[in-house]
């Protein structure tokens, strides 16, 4: 398959790029996801709640954010060519650090992780790494990624879904996980206290 011809207009080449950088982080997410559910327990003694928020309404979630950009559903005109440029490199910034993040996040769970809001008999409190940044650096690096993302395509619809639908998913997962893990683990109100659940707690 040939690799298309590099755009010659400054603004269309940046976007070409940027479009590269998002391909290679939303793929690498994807692929850390499937690694999940081909390494999961299957046969571990198990207590489980079901959620409405998971990989399915998570994915379908992404298709959504995704026709929003394709379709130019929201989409802002492109600024000054210096603004632009800012803009983009500010969504990218976003965009990599989330997807750096995640995949820690994923290493670090190891097989704890779950689709659904599971305990584990041998199931281990992470604290560690990423862990140690915010409580739930999964959820809080693909909020980062759909922002970035917004940025990037300059997309205020992709922004508003991304703070006003994805972000109160995430946290009502995280607060489901929460009450299974403190309920498990007496050491996870400290945890709490120490570190923010979406976003670095500010050091006193």
């Amino acid at each position: 398959m040939p690799i298309p011809d590099m755009p010659a207009d400054p603004a269309l080449r940046l976007a070409f790029l940027a479009s590269l950088v998002v391909c290679a982080c939303v793929a690498a997410v994807l692929g850390a996801v499937l690694w999940n559910f081909l390494t999961a327990r299957r046969d571990a003694e198990r207590r489980e709640r079901r959620s409405p928020v998971e990989t399915g309404s998570m994915l379908l979630f992404t298709a959504g954010f995704y026709l929003l950009i394709r379709r130019d559903i929201g989409e802002l005109p492109f600024p000054a060519y210096p603004l632009h440029l800012a803009a983009v490199a500010l969504g990218l910034l976003l965009l990599t650090a989330g997807t750096a993040v995640n995949l820690l996040g994923r290493l670090a769970l190891g097989r704890n992780w779950a689709n659904q809001v599971t305990i584990y008999a041998e199931q281990t409190l992470v604290t560690a790494g990423v862990y140690g940044l915010v409580r739930h650096p999964l959820y809080a690096s693909l909020i980062w990624m759909f922002v970035g993302a917004a940025v990037v395509y300059l997309n205020w619809a992709a922004l508003l879904a991304a703070l006003l639908v994805f972000t109160p998913m995430m946290i009502y997962r995280a607060r489901q996980e929460e009450a299974a893990l403190a309920e498990r683990f007496p050491e996870y109100a400290e945890y709490q206290r120490r570190v923010g659940r979406l976003l670095p707690k500010r050091r006193s």
